[in-house]
């Protein structure tokens, strides 16, 4: 959500902050901006809409400079407009601040700064960071902005450059993500990876309260107290490659089309030693029951494992909404394990609810594809997926790499439990081994949906149904098609047809029903009928051709067979490729879907 992007040193700061900012589209954004030190002082564009309306500004006014800071603005607080769009302006214009997040008390600040005599121009809460550090500079930028930040509440990742200081960016975080790079001569900051892997692949993760001055070589860091710090540095493995489509129309294709590498890369790394960091330190002898918390798509990957954790540990296991999780005063305590699962690492709510937990003395273990992200630093393990840089914003490969990682690690609180032989974890171990070669085959199927797509896009609505394990891959249907199709769609356990949603059912309806032969298969055959005697549209994926099946169904894709276990593995990439190839037909923006961010730093 937002993007970030600062850098200075001997280049063009504005080429680098533009091609910073492209790679940051991902995550969602409405208006971008800059500000670019040159010989006159700061200079600021803003336009609303695509990077590239702002690329064309840049390359009209002639702007130039070797220091700057990037923006690229998902609204909150105002309208998507020029005059709100980041980064924004002091009254003396010698000073220009960009900011991640939302600070919670901006309404009571912006008076009192009124009062003072300070002049805003936008409606964007903010205006009143940059206000603030003008009020209390006194020379030296960093105590400025420290001081400022002390007065707001609220989450932030903000960076900050003067026309007095022309080789300094000075940035803090609470809440919200930032990372620096460092090279000799130059310095590179952003809210995320991808937009400086073309410069270089090590990189600080700022932690909460962190305040950095970065000067061209060099960096500086101070705690929330005011202490100096040491920079840790962290390599990432991302090649700048994985930033690019490689051929496919979009990323989202190009990322679908990965599963096997990601999911095969997640489990060559943990199959031979099932823990990461920190994981052989965790004590489950006292554990009694046992969360996994998440949002959006990663919920879903945890609505898997808890169908899949339960039987295996014989404890109560729950799935939970991470805002839910977070604000119902949940029974956490010294024998409860909280699995906090994020693609990003940083997600707001997640991360609150990974806090709230470990101050009520539960054990946390993070789920993430992020190294050194927030999460992954504060849990106290940490199992990463491998599924290499997501740029578009729908997940997709991030989702059954979570699986992947999710399954490993309920083998490996099976076996720390003792509900496990080694034996029977072995042979589960090899089973799940199978999941690259089950996702290629998945995949097989494409011409098949693409066709399919092509009938079905039309529609405006359509109901997904599913039983046992495959319940949280309808729901994770339906979520794809809705987010980059603008289709309505709901996803539902079929066994619920009955309580309600059959009268959702009509000639015109499509109904998507999952079906398995290891999943209740006479019962989803029951709600096959219902569906059919209604005149819905049925389309089932299933991985079994029975003649019954065939006579009920309108359009059926074949998917391989598979255990249950590896269910989510066939099922998932083929749901993708449906939602992807509507909306492409459809004509939306598939990679940058309206309203939506890839990563939610806000609530």
């Amino acid at each position: 959500m937002c993007g970030i992007i600062g850098y200075v040193g001997p280049r063009r700061a504005e080429d680098i902050l533009l091609s910073g900012l492209s790679r940051l589209e991902y995550r969602g954004y409405d208006s971008a901006g800059v500000a670019v030190l040159t010989s006159q002082g700061l200079s600021l564009l803003h336009r609303v809409g695509k990077v590239e309306n702002l690329r064309q500004a840049v390359l009209e006014s002639g702007v130039t400079g070797n220091l700057g800071i990037g923006h690229t603005r998902w609204a909150t607080h105002g309208l998507p407009t020029e005059e709100n769009a980041h980064p924004h302006l002091d009254c003396t214009g010698k000073i220009a601040l960009v900011h991640n997040g939302i600070i919670e008390n901006h309404r009571v600040l912006r008076e009192k700064l009124r009062t003072r005599g300070h002049l805003f121009r936008s409606q964007t809460d903010t205006e009143t960071l940059v206000h603030l550090v003008e009020e209390n500079y006194e020379g030296d930028l960093v105590e400025a902005v420290r001081r400022a930040l002390a007065e707001a509440r609220g989450a932030y990742a903000v960076a900050v450059v003067h026309a007095e200081h022309p080789q300094e960016i000075v940035a803090a975080r609470e809440g919200s993500p930032l990372v620096v790079g460092i090279l000799p001569g130059e310095g590179f900051l952003a809210s995320d990876v991808p937009a400086l892997l073309p410069y270089t692949k090590t990189f600080h993760f700022l932690e909460d309260g962190e305040i950095v001055r970065i000067t061209p070589g060099r960096l500086e860091i101070w705690d929330s107290q005011g202490s100096r710090k040491e920079p840790v540095f962290r390599t990432v493995p991302w090649d700048p490659l994985s930033a690019e489509k490689l051929g496919f129309r979009h990323f989202m294709e190009k990322e679908i089309h990965e599963q096997p590498r990601a999911v095969a890369d997640t489990l060559r790394s943990e199959l031979t030693t099932p823990w990461e960091e920190g994981l052989g330190k965790v004590d489950l002898s006292q554990v009694e029951h046992i969360y996994l918390v998440a949002c959006g798509t990663s919920y879903y990957a945890a609505l898997v494992a808890e169908y899949l954790w339960e039987p295996l540990l014989g404890l109560p296991v729950a799935a939970e909404i991470a805002s839910e999780f977070r604000y119902k005063t949940p029974a956490v305590g010294k024998n409860t394990l909280v699995v906090a699962v994020s693609q990003s690492g940083e997600t707001i709510d997640t991360l609150m609810a990974l806090r709230g937990a470990k101050e009520k003395g539960a054990q946390v273990i993070g789920v993430v594809n992020i190294v050194g992200s927030a999460i992954a630093r504060e849990a106290h393990a940490v199992l990463y997926t491998r599924a290499g840089l997501e740029i578009g914003v729908a997940a997709t490969k991030t989702f059954t790499a979570q699986i992947a990682a999710l399954t490993l690690l309920g083998l490996w609180l099976a076996r720390s439990r003792g509900t496990l032989s080694e034996e029977e974890l072995q042979k589960l171990k090899d089973e799940l081994s199978q999941a690259p070669r089950l996702v290629e085959q998945s995949l097989l199927v494409g011409p098949a949906i693409e066709g399919l797509a092509q009938k079905l896009h039309s529609f405006p609505n359509f109901l997904y149904l599913g039983r046992g394990i495959l319940y949280p891959l309808a729901l994770e249907g339906a979520l794809k098609l809705k987010e980059i199709s603008y289709i309505h769609a709901e996803g539902y356990a079929a066994g619920e047809m009955k309580h309600g949603p059959i009268a959702l059912v009509h000639e015109g309806m499509p109904v998507v029903v999952l079906y398995s032969a290891e999943e209740l298969p006479e019962k989803v055959l029951s709600n096959i009928q219902e569906a059919k005697a209604r005149r819905g549209i049925l389309v089932v994926f299933g991985d079994d051709a029975r003649e019954e099946l065939r006579e009920l169904t309108d359009h059926l894709v074949l998917l391989p067979k598979a255990s249950r276990l590896l269910l989510p593995f066939t099922f998932a990439p083929a749901l993708q490729l449906l939602a992807y190839h509507i909306a492409r037909l459809r004509g939306t923006d598939v990679d940058r879907p309206r309203n939506v961010a890839k990563t939610v730093t806000v609530e």
